[in-house]
């Protein structure tokens, strides 16, 4: 398993969250960001922050996982973690900055890009 900082849109970090990919989806991802134009500016900042800030992290003999302190220490997590399956990945939140977010779209304060779903069914 690889474990990194969370980014959003504009590649700024996601406080709060990490994200855990199994190893091949990660190799996926590190195929897809070496591919990215050297010289823009936005690649840069994603690869600084995936890239720069990913490591393999095992799980001991009772399954929990040992993340790196400056992870814990960049999502503030500390004992009480949300783990959210998001298809290929999943994402570490810090216990309340997962109830802030959660909140905050329920209220429809992030309502940024739901135009783009709207030909989308379930």
């Amino acid at each position: 398993m690889v474990v990194t900082v969370a980014v959003d849109e504009r590649c700024v970090g996601e406080k709060g969250c990490l994200w855990l990919y199994p190893m091949p989806e990660w190799e996926k991802l590190e195929q897809t960001i070496s591919k990215l134009p050297t010289l823009n500016k936005m690649a840069g900042k994603l690869r600084r922050f995936v890239i720069g800030n990913a490591s393999e992290c095992e799980m001991d003999g009772q399954g929990r996982l040992l993340l790196p302190e400056k992870l814990r220490t960049f999502a503030n997590i500390d004992k009480k973690i949300v783990l959210v399956g998001q298809l290929n990945k999943f994402e570490l939140w810090n216990e309340e900055a997962w109830g802030a977010k959660e909140s905050e779209w329920l209220d429809g304060g992030d309502n940024e890009g739901l135009e783009d779903l709207g030909s989308l069914s379930f």
